[in-house]
């Protein structure tokens, strides 16, 4: 059977206090733009703690959030209470998803591009639960714009900041993986964390189309 579960104790512990922090200093104003015209049934692929479902329209009849960190998983309960639409919440990791073909008219994934052991085949299932024309909406930390930058991450993530961070890498460049996948970009605004200029400083948000 195959796996259905993480385990990463200490970044589970860090993580919410991080994205309540960075959700304050401006990205809670992204994941609502991000999310907030979706309609229909969606699938937030590595859901966390649960940070998108506040933001979630009443035109999505229902989320199905998938958390593979059980710890993660049990604050991702919590939230989906509060939420103003129905948010059902199931362990699981990205690839392979346990959903069925073509079930989703949208697929959202938050700060999950960087750390899935296996990109392409992540964005292979993102893909496959989709529905023709359904899109992927992604916001995620990307690859630096200096060489200064991207030795410093190159580095992190070869010495300590993966097991640190939960499987974080810091220098992927998930929009090239997102096109190689199939999708097609129709949005994309890369921006730097306000306040902010170092390893974990640059940022992607966008939107892309299953064909």
């Amino acid at each position: 059977m195959p796996a259905t579960r993480v385990s990463h104790p200490f970044f589970a512990r860090i993580f919410p206090p991080l994205i309540r922090m960075m959700d304050t200093g401006g990205l809670a104003g992204r994941r609502a733009a991000l999310v907030g015209d979706l309609a229909g049934i969606i699938i937030d692929v590595g859901s966390g703690s649960g940070a998108n479902f506040g933001h979630y329209p009443a035109s999505v009849t229902r989320v199905l959030a998938v958390e593979p960190e059980p710890r993660l998983r049990r604050l991702a309960t919590a939230a989906a209470l509060a939420a103003p639409v129905p948010v059902d919440v199931a362990g699981g990791l990205a690839s392979p998803l346990p959903v069925g073909d073509a079930s989703f008219d949208a697929a959202v994934v938050t700060f999950l591009l960087c750390s899935v052991p296996d990109l392409d085949a992540a964005l292979a299932e993102i893909r496959r639960v989709l529905r023709p024309g359904g899109t992927l909406r992604f916001l995620e930390h990307v690859r630096g714009d200096s060489t200064g930058i991207t030795r410093t991450q190159d580095i992190l993530d070869a010495v300590l900041w993966p097991r640190l961070a939960g499987g974080c890498h810091l220098g992927r460049d998930p929009v090239t993986a997102i096109e190689r996948a199939g999708f097609v970009i129709d949005r994309l605004d890369r921006f730097l964390f306000p306040g902010m200029r170092g390893p974990m400083s640059f940022y992607v948000a966008g939107h892309a189309t299953s064909p």
